[in-house]
């Protein structure tokens, strides 16, 4: 799962590096145009969340989840030959349809894996496939993206022949695209469902887990075990929602248009600025694995979501008094990046305090469902303020008053401590 969600990181990602040279084939791909174009990739992805949670809580993730890679392994190597903006819009929703369910898929499937006490710490090593996949994505990309371009470096000028007629930011989306496809079928060769269906466990093993799954769940009371029409009115999920749309509204912001901001900022070369995005997501690593531990070490859920939130969000509206200084830019941008990806391994252990089976499984697909809309409003923010004030700060401005109302929100969240195991 954590191979997998690097490539589909980077399969909705790869658009701000491919967007560097893109409009240089294609003029009428404004900001406005890849802002909008990045973030309908959330409407289609917004259909299917909640049904993909259901289907891997009552069917098979390991039957899912090859069916979602496959298909999105697909329209995202067909990006690679869009020649309009309609056309452009057509393809990210698609792909956005392909990848829905995964990544709530893959949470409720932990949940077959890993008790309350360990859970954390199982999302934190999955959640630590985005900032990988955000400097593997980069730093791979940038290895093509000069393919059939004209470049000047140091007063040498160089033209780079096309392969196979192709320029480098296609070549980018169909290098990405196959690996999905392939990884699809060893999912569904090698993917274990549940517990009672791994070979690699002794019979002892495969029974103690079950057991500990079941009579934790027990402990939950029958009151929670509810349907999962149920959780969707229930107004801790209600809260949960909002508050993640805000957060992700200023996650997808900065990372579709980040290696934008770097290049209106300063004067560098689109491989410079690939090289650069890559910096801000080597502190989102131990940033993740840490509150995973802490937050398990401790069992508590809410603050160890809230603080990181605030820290990034501060430091977002930090970043925008540091133009004309690369360095403090660069370190300011890791901060934010770091701050609005760490609590993720803590946010994602709160539904399942409060809720069961089919209603969590329901409970997660509507909080990723609504709050990856937010995808869609933050890459359009920044491509609206560029476009129409020809500064990407006024939509960093944005970013920070999101991701803030955010953390207000989680912070009353109504949760008790985790009694001691």
């Amino acid at each position: 799962m954590f191979v997998c969600y690097i490539i589909a990181y980077v399969d909705r990602t790869n658009v701000a590096v491919a967007k560097l040279t893109m409009a240089e084939d294609l003029p009428a791909f404004t900001s406005w145009v890849f802002g909008f174009g990045g973030g309908i990739f959330f409407l289609g992805y917004f259909l299917l969340e909640i049904p993909g949670s259901l289907i891997v809580e009552r069917w098979s993730a390991r039957k899912w989840i090859c069916r979602i890679m496959v298909t999105w392994g697909i329209m995202a190597a067909m990006t690679a030959f869009v020649r309009t903006p309609t056309q452009f819009y057509i393809v990210r929703f698609f792909l956005g349809v392909a990848e829905a369910g995964f990544f709530p898929g893959v949470l409720v499937y932990l949940t077959h894996w890993f008790t309350t006490r360990d859970r954390a710490r199982a999302i934190s090593y999955f959640l630590v496939a985005s900032p990988i996949a955000m400097m593997i994505g980069p730093a791979i990309s940038r290895l093509f993206i000069d393919i059939g371009r004209t470049i000047t470096i140091d007063d040498v000028t160089k033209t780079n022949p096309s392969l196979l007629g192709m320029q480098g930011w296609q070549w980018i989306y169909i290098i990405w695209g196959i690996p999905a496809v392939v990884a699809g079928i060893v999912v569904l060769l090698y993917l274990t469902d549940r517990p009672r269906h791994a070979k690699w466990l002794t019979e002892e093993e495969r029974e103690a887990l079950e057991s500990e799954l079941a009579r934790e769940k027990a402990l939950k009371g029958d009151a929670k075990h509810k349907s999962a029409l149920a959780a969707f009115t229930n107004p801790r999920v209600l809260l949960l929602s909002l508050a993640y749309f805000g957060i992700v509204t200023a996650n997808y912001g900065i990372e579709f248009f980040l290696p934008s901001v770097l290049k209106q900022w300063y004067d560098l070369t689109p491989g410079q600025v690939s090289l650069l995005a890559i910096i801000p997501s080597l502190l989102i690593i131990p940033g993740q694995l840490f509150v995973g531990w802490s937050s398990d070490r401790f069992r508590e859920r809410r603050w160890h979501a809230v603080i990181p939130v605030v820290i990034g969000s501060t430091m977002l509206l930090v970043t925008t008094f540091t133009q004309g200084n690369l360095v403090l830019t660069v370190l300011c941008f890791t901060i934010a990046a770091a701050g609005t990806k760490s609590y993720m391994p803590a946010f994602w252990s709160l539904p399942s305090l409060f809720l069961t089976s089919s209603a969590a499984a329901g409970s997660v697909g509507m909080i990723n469902s609504i709050g990856n809309l937010g995808g869609f409003l933050g890459p359009m923010v920044m491509g609206y303020m560029d476009s129409n004030f020809g500064e990407y700060k006024y939509g960093l401005y944005v970013l920070c008053a999101t991701s803030l109302c955010s953390a207000f929100l989680i912070s009353l969240l109504p949760l008790k401590k985790e009694p001691p195991v």
